[in-house]
């Protein structure tokens, strides 16, 4: 009886923390490069849903929450952004499974030649 009760509040306590809880990615995106990125768009490989940002100006970062609810397929995250005066440069990164992010967070750093990323927190 006891190992029922225990069980069942176990349960119940594990089932309360997944209530609420938002289908999506927390990020950031930090510009560590010499020059402002302009036209910068977050989205994943399926584009249901993105947030844009016209500008980040050098040591400038935005965050933002990645709705992810509509995502049902296997994919990446996309990140575009046009550096001044090049063309547009389109990245993908990590990976998230069945429309559902594995991580809670991403951090991205976009220098001068590259882009790092990072993800962490883990959802489950």
């Amino acid at each position: 009886m006891i190992k029922t009760f225990f069980g069942l509040l176990i349960f119940t306590l594990i089932s309360c923390q997944m209530v609420g809880k938002e289908h999506g990615v927390n990020f950031s995106i930090e510009n560590k490069s010499d020059h402002p990125i302009e036209n910068v768009r977050f989205t994943t490989s399926e584009h249901l849903h993105e947030l844009k940002f016209e500008i980040i100006n050098p040591n400038e970062e935005v965050s933002d929450f990645l709705n992810m609810e509509e995502n049902r397929n296997d994919g990446s995250y996309v990140i575009e952004f046009t550096r001044r005066g090049e063309n547009k440069v389109t990245k993908g990164f990590g990976y998230y499974t069945n429309g559902g992010a594995l991580e809670k967070w991403a951090k991205f750093q976009i220098k001068n030649d590259t882009v790092i990323s990072e993800f962490g927190g883990i959802r489950y």
